[in-house]
């Protein structure tokens, strides 16, 4: 029972992973389209520290469940969440390191993936 909770867990933790990322690769295409590559790019590398930290927590949080398990479920949970918050630093260090990015594009579509992550479950069916 647990492994079938577990799984349900991160098959909805994807989706919410999935829509995320929809939305912000739209977001990264209008900006290449009304703007030029460098907006495109920018806004893409927004979209990846957004999406990619998510993604890892979702992996790490939803690994176990159960009450036999519960201190593992909370162990994955803050671990996943640490992960999480140090990937997002690193990935906005080497950004902002190695590529020549504009700053508009990049936080509002940083921004607007983090909203529609936090939106979503709005909008989902609990199934």
């Amino acid at each position: 029972m647990s492994k079938i909770l577990a799984r349900r867990g991160r098959r909805s933790a994807y989706k919410l992973v999935m829509m995320q990322a929809a939305v912000a690769v739209t977001a990264s295409i209008f900006f290449f389209a009304m703007w030029g590559a460098q907006f495109g790019y920018s806004a893409l590398a927004g979209a990846a520290i957004a999406v990619l930290p998510n993604f890892v927590f979702a992996t790490l949080a939803f690994s176990h469940t159960g009450a036999s398990a519960s201190a593992k479920v909370i162990k994955t949970f803050y671990w996943g969440e640490a992960v999480k918050m140090l990937l997002t630093i690193v990935m906005f260090s080497l950004v902002f390191i190695y590529i020549k990015v504009v700053f508009m594009p990049l936080f509002v579509c940083y921004t607007l993936a983090l909203t529609v992550h936090w939106a979503a479950p709005l909008y989902f069916k609990q199934s």
